[in-house]
């Protein structure tokens, strides 16, 4: 291929490289690019490719605040606390997994949702075993979070600097177990109907809004439709939306308050 005197190509792939150098200038000077890419829109450190820039990317990026650089060695010795949180997590993911493949049989109504539950358990491929591995998982995943909470407590880890964190997973402790008493609820036998009979009375008693709140729980005056359907929402919805929020909040939490805790 022929060379220029600066040492550049001159061939046709040279050329249309120049080409594209200068288009991509263009579309980079437009003032639509500015407007959509400037710095403090999108890409808050700017979108110019500098070895600063690719270190905010690192350090801003969430995957860091649950793989850091560092680890302290007492957070990779293996002991009976080994790992609750990661545990935790991971049975998160898998509900979530498992859950998924649920909602593809599930019919939240009154007089469908048990006949579906029969249905999955005996007329769909491996239908048993991912219920099985769903309802196992979400006993397993209260015993977890519930057994990590008590290691931070028995290991003083709440103390400064980790008031805040010890309050983000008190917030989670009581998430996950209104996520399994939703789940608990959906397949609408005569456990179900009683489980929501006592709960909403039990929010009924609640201090002067009480009968508004048990409405809201019901969807009606009585039991029915609409209370499954709530509940129903409840637990495939707003509760593991909210559940992601707070865990990533308390990932973050766990990483700038000096990574994983141990005895103290």
């Amino acid at each position: 291929m022929a060379t220029t005197a600066d040492g550049k190509g001159s061939g046709p792939a040279a050329k249309l490289k120049e080409k594209g150098n200068e288009v991509w200038g263009n579309v980079q000077g437009s003032q639509a690019w500015g407007a959509i890419f400037r710095p403090g829109s999108v890409f808050r450190k700017g979108y110019t490719d500098s070895p600063r820039n690719r270190s905010y990317v690192i350090m801003n990026n969430v995957l860091y605040h649950l793989h850091p650089v560092k680890v302290k060695r007492h957070a990779v010795k293996v002991s009976y606390t080994l790992c609750l949180g990661g545990l935790s997590f991971f049975l998160f993911i898998l509900l979530t997994v498992t859950g998924i493949f649920l909602m593809f049989f599930y019919r939240p109504t009154a007089t469908d949702a048990w006949q579906t539950v029969q249905t999955l358990e005996t007329g769909v491929a491996f239908g048993s075993l991912v219920r099985n591995m769903h309802r196992w998982g979400a006993h397993l995943m209260v015993l977890s979070v519930f057994l990590h909470m008590s290691r931070v407590f028995y290991h003083g880890a709440y103390k400064s600097p980790r008031e805040f964190n010890w309050i983000i997973g008190v917030v989670l402790l009581l998430l996950t177990l209104l996520l399994s008493f939703t789940g608990y609820l959906l397949p609408w036998d005569q456990l179900a109907l009683w489980a929501v009979t006592v709960g909403t009375n039990m929010m009924g008693y609640t201090p002067v809004f009480g009968n508004e709140v048990r409405f809201v729980l019901l969807g009606s005056k009585e039991i029915g439709n609409d209370t499954l359907l709530r509940w129903y929402v409840l637990h495939v919805l707003m509760l593991p939306f909210v559940i992601v929020i707070f865990m990533a909040v308390h990932f973050w939490r766990v990483r700038k308050d000096g990574g994983i805790s141990g005895p103290l």
